[in-house]
C-alpha cells in the first residue's frame, strides 16, 4: 500500500535501476530531443520559465542594494544548484510528450499528486540547503579577503577582484569551492527526480542511482556538467533573458538523458531490504 515513504519505496524496499554506459553523442541527442520538447509548444513552457529571468533579476537588485555585490556571482551560479529540482515541471512535460499524453502546460503541476512527491521534496530541501551552503561559504571567502566591510559600489568591487592579489585569490577559491559544490549535485541528482517521477524508487536508491550513473561515465557526465554550466552561463548574461529558453531545453533533455542511462523497469525489479 503506497503512503508517506522517503528512505525507500512505497513496499518498504531499496529498488537498484540498471546503469546505462552512453557516449558523448547521446548527450547532444538528449540535447536535440530537449530542444525539440521546447520548440513543440514553447508558449506552453514560457509561463513556468520566465519566472528564472524576473528572479535573476530581483536577487540581483536585491544583493546590489544590501550592500552585498560580492553575492551576485554566487548567487547567478546557484542557479545551476537548484536547477535539477527547479526543473521538474519540465521533466513532467517530457515524460508525458513520450507517452503521446496531454502536454499542457497545466500538467507540469501533476507532479504534486506523484507518489514520490515526500521523496522528491527531500532531495528538493537538500538542494537548497546545498545552495544556502554554498553561499555561507563563498561570503566566508570574501570575508576572509577582504574583511567583514561590504564593497562600496559595483565599479570598487570590480576593480579589486579584477587588479588585485586578493581578487585574483577570490575568484581561484571561490571558483573551486563553486566545482565541489556542483560536482556533489551533479553525482547525486543528475537523473534522482526523473527517475521518481518515472519510477516511485525513494529518495535514497534515487541519489544512489545518480550516483552509480556518474561514476560509470565520469567522462560524458562531466561533459555535460561543463555543457549545462556554459549554457547557464550564456543564458545569464543578457540579464538573465536567455534562462527563459536555457532553462526549459537543459530541464527536458535532463529527461531524455535519464531515458538513455537507466535501464527501463523489468517486470520483476531486483529489490533487497533496507
Amino acid at each position: 500500500m503506497a503512503g508517506f515513504h522517503v528512505m525507500a519505496d512505497a513496499y518498504g524496499m531499496h529498488v537498484q535501476p540498471a546503469v546505462r554506459r552512453i557516449t558523448a553523442a547521446d548527450l547532444w541527442d538528449a540535447l536535440k530531443l530537449g530542444a525539440e520538447d521546447f520548440w513543440a509548444k514553447p508558449s506552453h513552457y514560457m509561463f513556468l520559465c520566465l519566472i528564472y529571468p524576473v528572479v535573476g533579476l530581483i536577487l540581483t537588485q536585491w544583493t546590489s542594494g544590501s550592500n552585498a555585490i560580492q553575492l551576485v556571482y554566487p548567487l547567478m551560479s546557484g542557479f545551476a544548484l537548484v536547477g535539477p529540482f527547479a526543473a521538474i515541471g519540465l521533466y513532467e512535460i517530457s515524460r508525458r510528450r513520450e507517452l503521446g499524453m496531454n502536454t499542457d502546460w497545466r500538467h507540469a503541476l501533476d507532479v504534486r499528486r506523484s507518489p514520490a512527491l515526500p521523496s522528491i521534496a527531500v532531495i528538493g530541501i537538500m538542494l537548497f540547503v546545498l545552495l544556502l551552503l554554498w553561499l555561507f561559504t563563498a561570503q566566508s571567502i570574501y570575508t576572509s579577503l577582504f574583511g567583514d566591510q561590504p564593497p562600496a559600489s559595483i565599479g570598487a568591487f570590480v576593480r579589486d577582484v579584477l587588479t588585485t592579489s586578493k581578487g585574483w585569490t577570490l575568484i581561484l577559491l571561490g571558483n573551486a569551492a563553486g566545482f565541489v559544490f556542483a560536482v556533489v549535485v551533479l553525482a547525486t541528482t543528475v537523473i534522482a527526480f526523473p527517475l521518481l517521477l518515472d519510477r516511485d524508487v525513494g529518495a535514497v536508491s534515487a541519489i544512489e542511482t545518480s550516483a552509480r550513473a556518474v561514476m560509470a561515465n565520469p567522462l560524458q557526465m562531466a561533459l555535460w556538467g561543463l555543457l549545462v554550466a556554459v549554457l547557464l552561463v550564456i543564458g545569464s548574461i543578457p540579464l538573465f533573458a536567455g534562462l527563459a529558453v536555457v532553462m526549459p531545453i537543459l530541464g527536458h533533455a535532463t529527461w531524455h538523458l535519464y531515458r538513455k542511462v537507466i535501464e527501463p523497469a523489468r517486470v520483476r525489479p531486483i529489490r533487497r531490504p533496507m
